[in-house]
């Protein structure tokens, strides 16, 4: 990955719910946890300006981070965030350790290019239609891919890129393939003119497409 990322963080001794809530409102910090390897959970505290720049980059929720406290730095993902409901913050940020030799999964963004020139659209009249955003994939920390993309130029009226059409680095490996063919989902289309022929078919398959990615937060709790 292109970006090198470094999280300034305290060590946090105050715990729960009501100690977060003092920490975000009195403090502008943001609780953390990092955990995962050989070593204990350490509870963190971030500047809350600070983690927001980090998130308005993309590559932020991909990269492997540095988490920097206490005199040392620890290489992580950020496994999961909380923000919240209403005003979009982040309250909670949970940061997993990873090692060199060990693969890690982690989601990764797509890129959708050349929907410009795309011979479904330009020449079919269709529209495309993206069915998710991003993908799991299983792969050491260097060989992690910022994004992965997906070519749409060449994709007719009534196509569907699959997850197998995805050409993916080398040492980088799609979770749900692993798992079988029946995994194989659609990740985008190009859909008919409404009322034209294949519409319904492209449009049905890409329904049935899902994609989900769950992850545990410490800290849950509302914050007005």
């Amino acid at each position: 990955m292109s970006d090198t990322f470094v999280v300034e963080a305290e060590l946090r001794s105050d715990e729960g719910k009501g100690a977060s809530r003092r920490l975000r409102r009195l403090e502008a910090k943001v609780p953390a946890i990092i955990y995962g390897g050989d070593s204990a959970p350490v509870s963190l505290s971030l500047i809350r300006k600070d983690l927001e720049k980090h998130l308005e980059k993309e590559a932020f929720y991909s990269a492997i981070i540095e988490v920097a406290y206490d005199g040392k730095k620890e290489k992580a993902i950020l496994k999961a965030l909380q923000r919240h409901p209403a005003k979009d913050f982040p309250m909670h940020a949970d940061f997993f350790r990873v090692e060199e030799n060990k693969a890690i999964k982690v989601s990764i963004p797509l890129h959708f290019i050349n929907e410009e020139t795309c011979v479904g659209v330009k020449l079919g009249g269709g529209r495309i239609q993206h069915t998710v955003n991003e993908v799991e994939v299983l792969a050491l920390p260097a060989d992690l891919p910022e994004f992965i993309e997906v070519d749409m130029g060449q994709v007719q009226v009534g196509e569907i890129v699959h997850l197998s059409d995805l050409k993916l680095p080398e040492g980088v490996t799609s979770t749900a393939l692993a798992l079988g063919d029946d995994r194989d989902i659609g990740v985008a289309s190009v859909l008919a003119p409404r009322g034209g022929k294949g519409a319904g078919d492209a449009e049905d398959e890409a329904d049935d497409a899902e994609s989900t990615d769950d992850a545990p937060s410490e800290d849950a709790g509302d914050e007005s």
